[in-house]
């Protein structure tokens, strides 16, 4: 959509460099369209889904994140904009929602006490909600089925992957890109309690029931 617009979409070690114009882009795409096309497949689904945002009663709290140095983008600072870093959530508002058989659908956007609105990396909101829901773990739909060895080698999957074994991969190069913030929010998550976190790409029918049944038959199961 960015394209679609003239913009040129500028990303640093995975991550999405986010000026105003970028933010009013995800404002559209991510609390819009897939929003409402999500909450729209989880109802047909069965389910009683609600859409919701970091400025729905501020469920998720955020401040904005500043200049830091990340894995893969050199040894200097970075500021990354009008990105924000999750300092809390509204889990009264989420659990009662829970509590009377609804679902909710978060978009990856916080909000400043000002209300000022911050992009925030969805792996980032999903860990937290696994932390302060304090879930038994976390299932993560990506683009690809899981941390492969050769991004090109679909069969490269890892099927199981320790804290340590992750941050040597990273170090050795062998995980880039996107996958590198993904697995350091995965690794955060689980020092605060989460138990497994499972990566997997497109599901076919029964593959999320099997991938929780049995961790790293479909996508990659992390453990700490």
């Amino acid at each position: 959509m960015q394209e679609r617009l003239g913009q040129k979409p500028v990303k640093i070690a995975g991550r999405r460099f986010t000026d105003e114009d970028t933010l009013d882009v995800i404002k559209m795409v991510v609390a819009g369209k897939l929003n409402i096309d999500l909450s729209s497949a989880l109802l047909r689904a069965g389910a009683r889904p609600v859409g919701l945002n970091g400025a729905s009663a501020r469920v998720i709290a955020a401040e904005k994140r500043g200049p830091q140095v990340y894995a893969g983008a050199g040894p200097d600072p970075i500021d990354l904009g009008l990105v924000g870093d999750v300092v809390g959530l509204n889990v009264e508002l989420i659990e009662l929602l829970l509590s009377h058989g609804y679902t909710p659908v978060l978009a990856c956007l916080g909000a400043g006490e000002d209300g000022q609105m911050y992009n925030i990396n969805a792996d980032t909101v999903a860990n937290r909600v696994a932390v302060e829901l304090k879930a038994r773990g976390l299932v993560m739909v990506s683009d690809v089925t899981g941390v492969l060895r050769d991004v090109k080698d679909k069969s490269s999957r890892i099927a199981s992957l320790t804290v340590a074994e992750g941050k040597r991969l990273i170090r050795e190069g062998i995980v880039k890109d996107g996958m590198i913030p993904k697995l350091e929010e995965s690794f955060a998550a689980l020092a605060d309690g989460v138990r497994q976190i499972h990566i997997v790409g497109k599901l076919q029918p029964g593959d999320l029931a099997r991938e929780v049944d049995s961790p790293g038959s479909v996508g990659t199961v992390l453990v700490p």
